[in-house]
């Protein structure tokens, strides 16, 4: 019995070829089928059978005619998918969120509301996130249109099979969390995942982000702890088993604070040593961070001092990174975000000093354009990559 690799059949020779154009059209629209073929080196007759397809299923369509200065004006053709939307919810320490967008990115719902993650228990974390889903559901399918998967962000080490060996702001060890988001979701028709925050956060970035499309960026997150996604040569670094991206677990000092995650002298510990209360819980960082902002947009010493401080453990974290996978861009989210202006300039300085090659490897340190939903984006982008690698919708009654 033959154990090599084996020669596609047809189908999948043709669902390859139908997410070619797809993915030549969602980045070169408008264009035409002329340009489909000088790209892909399909030939025409292949590409107006593949445009024909993608159109009956709607996730392309013909918009007009546009003049050349040789030859017959070419129909120009751009993304449709307005019958279709993809899902992302994320879990945290204080807060739940759900993000809807259709074929092109664009968002259809953005809900984000507290819950105090980190002390509920993981049944009930789920249930609370999947009520929240199935609101989006139904909006989005009141509104006519079709649920092409959803994927729930973790905050935490995330396995293959959606399972979550340790999510230490949820106080989370060995969870089932996709076996019980399916049921609790009401085992939906559509495809549903479970995967790390700050990865989904980085495919965010790369597909919709200010740098959307740079082949090699890292996404430091500051939520209720300081996760990394990374995309290394255009893909997600996802590593042997999922276990990726715990860049403020690595010990920095280990005559550090003790951890959440039992260890001492995380980068966690070093850069938010206030996210943790007096009983061990998740504390709500929002009022913090406003309260910060206030105090050093005011100009306070000692608040500007601390944020340079944080700045420069962030910095000595980014240098792992550069040393390690060279990145192009780095960019800072979640919390971050608004502590940027004092932040970045910190963690910049330190980064170069620690960084073996000049320049620090010629990576730039940004912050996110995305805000809060980042993982949550990232969620309904997951979907909508696999859509992009060709698993399309079938084609919908009634055309």
């Amino acid at each position: 019995m033959p154990t090599g690799p084996q020669p596609a059949d047809f189908a999948d020779v043709r669902a390859t070829n139908l997410a070619v154009v797809l993915r030549f059209v969602r980045a070169n629209a408008p264009c035409s089928r002329a340009d489909i073929a000088a790209s892909t080196g399909l030939n025409k007759a292949t590409v107006s059978s593949l445009v024909a397809d993608l159109i009956e299923r709607r996730l392309i369509r013909e918009t007009g005619l546009t003049e050349r200065r040789i030859g017959r004006p070419a129909t120009q053709l751009v993304l449709d998918g307005a019958p279709y939307a993809a899902i992302g919810l994320e879990v945290n320490a204080d807060y739940l969120s759900a993000v809807a967008v259709d074929l092109s990115g664009e968002r259809l719902l953005s809900w984000r509301r507290t819950f105090a993650g980190s002390t509920a228990v993981p049944s009930k974390a789920i249930a609370s996130v999947a009520a929240l889903g199935r609101r989006a559901v139904s909006r989005i399918v009141g509104e006519g249109r079709q649920v092409l998967g959803l994927t729930l962000a973790v905050p935490g080490l995330v396995d293959a099979d959606g399972r979550v060996p340790l999510a230490p702001a949820l106080g989370w060890r060995d969870v089932p969390a996709l076996d019980l988001l399916v049921p609790a979701l009401g085992k939906p028709g559509y495809p549903v995942a479970v995967d790390n925050d700050a990865s989904l956060a980085a495919m965010a970035e790369y597909r919709y982000g200010a740098h959307a499309g740079t082949p090699n960026l890292v996404y430091l997150g500051g939520e209720s702890g300081v996760g990394t996604g990374l995309v290394v040569d255009g893909r997600p670094m996802r590593g042997g088993r999922g276990y990726v991206g715990e860049l403020g677990h690595v010990q920095l000092d280990p005559a550090g604070p003790e951890c959440e995650c039992g260890r001492r002298g995380c980068l966690l510990r070093r850069v938010m040593p206030e996210a943790v209360s007096d009983t061990g819980s998740v504390v709500d960082l929002e009022p913090e961070v406003d309260e910060l902002v206030r105090r050093a947009t005011a100009g306070d010493p000692a608040t500007v001092d601390a944020l340079a401080e944080v700045g420069r453990w962030l910095g000595h974290g980014v240098s792992v990174l550069a040393n390690l996978i060279n990145p192009q861009v780095v960019v800072f989210g979640g919390y971050f975000v608004p502590l940027a202006r004092w932040l970045l300039p910190a963690a910049e300085a330190e980064a170069r000093a620690r960084t073996l090659a000049p320049d620090l490897g010629g990576a730039a340190l940004v912050p996110s354009t995305l805000g809060h939903g980042a993982a949550a984006v990232g969620g309904a982008a997951r979907v909508l990559d696999a859509v992009d690698a060709g698993q399309l919708p079938r084609v919908l009654a009634g055309r």
